[in-house]
């Protein structure tokens, strides 16, 4: 399954968070676990939000009974449009002080909580980037970073909760569209700054961003950090099949849907554009054309075939056909004229419809052998792996025909149990 975050309208911790509990169908055991992890103090909810006529979820932290941001937010003081102030309040201090937690606290209270060993190294990774930032933006070491002890444990919950939904999710892929960062300044117990904030730019570095007539702040460094840390690609959303949306409500109203957008689905059925590379030789052995057949495969085409030809005058001769990606015409091409008789090459643009292949692995009483699952287009084949059952009857020394028949069955049994859904 594929997810695409869509983040038109920035990006925060608590934002990221309610969307990916939208789309769980479980909505409750995901608020048990995050309410029974022993985070101190802190309790989360979820709530039903709704901007520009949108219903979604919003996610609530409260610490010792209190929502630090819902209890202190000022219209008439604030105007940055930000998502938490409380992700600001970081900077150098030399001594630990009552009140504030540095890096090392931080790590030391993921590390103690219930979690998955996957969704606690998130965390971690997640706030290395978060605490690598902040020091780059002070000229200090990471060590003497601080955070505000009630913002820190809701920032806590926000990253955490990311993280359990990811791994709960467990999307095979997550991309997302380039990051609105909105615009003018924003409060901080340090002054005002610009937007993005420094740690946020920092961040985001590497990351399409962009910047708009929206005055405030749209993503925060909580939402930067957990957007570089999970996805794999950002730009336009690629062609899939979508089978739900999730809605993460932010806290302000604009005249946009304060929100971001979580799309789950699949890949739609895939075509791809190839190139078929040709040429016609009367004059090479079958040795050296299957030669240049195993060098184009070892190149990285798609296919080689050799079909028995008359050219002219009757002569028997050899039509070599190569397909592959475009990228690899040029290099493939050169290939075939250096090793090959023939004195040019022929191309043809060719689209084509294929299936969505993945691998996974069945156990077998001769050993573990993967097996290639294809599907699309209404379409699902599977077969082992070739190289793996000729490997099995080698190495136990009994026919080749045995060891496909003991891989169909285990593929069949795994199908019966569900796991290999």
């Amino acid at each position: 399954m594929r997810l695409h975050l869509e983040c038109s309208m920035g990006a925060a911790g608590d934002m990221l968070t309610a969307a990916l509990l939208d789309l769980l169908p479980d909505k409750q055991a995901f608020l048990d676990k995050m309410n029974s992890l022993g985070l101190p103090g802190v309790a989360v909810e979820s709530v039903v939000a709704e901007k520009c006529g949108v219903s979604g979820l919003h996610i609530n932290v409260y610490v010792n009974g209190k929502n630090e941001f819902i209890e202190d937010f000022d219209p008439e003081k604030d105007e940055s449009g930000r998502h938490h102030e409380h992700e600001h309040e970081h900077g150098p201090v030399h001594s630990r002080g009552h009140g504030h937690y540095c890096y090392s606290d931080i790590c030391g209270l993921i590390a103690s909580l219930d979690l998955p060993e996957k969704v606690r190294a998130d965390a971690l990774a997640v706030y290395r980037l978060i605490g690598d930032a902040e020091a780059e933006v002070h000229k200090e070491k990471i060590e003497q970073i601080h955070f505000h002890e009630v913002g820190s444990l809701d920032a806590v919950a926000d990253v955490v909760g990311c993280c359990l939904l990811m791994d709960m999710l467990s999307p095979d892929s997550i991309t997302a569209s380039p990051v609105h960062v909105g615009s003018g300044f924003v409060r901080c117990s340090h002054g005002v700054l610009p937007v993005p904030a420094p740690a946020t730019a920092l961040l985001l570095r590497g990351i399409p961003i962009y910047g708009g007539g929206i005055k405030g702040e749209l993503c925060t460094p909580t939402g930067a950090a957990l957007l570089k840390h999970f996805v794999g690609r950002f730009g336009e959303m690629d062609t899939m099949t979508v089978s739900k949306i999730g809605y993460g409500m932010g806290t302000k109203d604009f005249e946009i849907a304060n929100c971001v957008r979580a799309f789950w689905g699949e890949d739609a059925e895939k075509t791809d554009d190839i190139t078929e590379i040709s040429c016609n030789l009367d004059d090479m052995t079958p040795e050296a054309v299957g030669a240049v057949t195993e060098l184009l495969f070892k190149r990285g085409a798609l296919d080689v075939y050799a079909v028995p030809i008359y050219m002219k005058k009757n002569r028997p001769a050899t039509l070599l056909s190569c397909l592959c990606r475009p990228g690899d015409r040029d290099e493939l091409s050169r290939l075939i004229l250096l090793h090959t008789s023939t004195f040019g090459v022929r191309f043809s643009s060719l689209s084509r419809r294929v299936l969505d292949c993945r691998f996974y692995t069945v156990d077998t009483k001769y050993g573990k052998i993967r097996v290639k699952s294809a599907s699309g287009w209404g379409i699902v084949k599977e077969k082992p792996e070739y190289e793996d059952l000729l490997s099995a009857a080698k190495a136990h020394d009994v026919p080749f025909s045995e060891i496909y028949r003991s891989a169909v069955a285990a593929i069949e049994n795994l199908k019966k149990s569900g796991a290999g859904d």
